[in-house]
């Protein structure tokens, strides 16, 4: 006899990389063609956008999840970041904060612009885009 009970097919958060090889992938610097460059009070400064941290953590790091709350604080927007990376070994937690001023006068919103700091801070802290915080 046999069991009508679908198969469960395996999903992303089903497979799990080990924490060693999502961490040397991170320490690899991030090629240039994702960096780009503002100027910020006559100061050159580069980044990569938060949109290209989460499909390098999609690469890297299938099943990440990421989670924020956000605060106000006087005149400011504060957003806490937590990055959680799950590897075969477990999951790995990092978490940062964003800050903006509320009454924002470039591009974005307060709170968008606080989570992308935020984001940033996390994978730094986990060795992806590092190099960018290195001068």
């Amino acid at each position: 006899m046999q069991s009508t009970q679908p198969t469960k097919k395996p999903s992303i958060g089903d497979f799990r990389r080990s924490i060693n090889e999502i961490l040397n992938d991170f320490l690899v610097p991030i090629p240039p063609r994702f960096i780009k460059h503002k100027v910020i009070q006559g100061n050159k400064i580069s980044f990569v956008s938060w949109y290209t941290y989460i499909r390098l953590l999609e690469l890297y790091a299938p099943g990440f999840d990421w989670q924020v709350r956000t605060l106000y604080c006087g005149n400011r927007t504060v957003v806490e970041g937590k990055l959680t990376i799950r590897a075969a070994e477990g999951d790995f937690i990092r978490e940062a904060t964003g800050t903006e001023f509320s009454e924002v006068d470039s591009y974005g919103d307060p709170t968008s612009n606080a989570e992308a700091m935020a984001l940033r801070r996390c994978c730094a802290k986990f060795g992806l885009g590092l190099h960018l915080w290195e001068k």
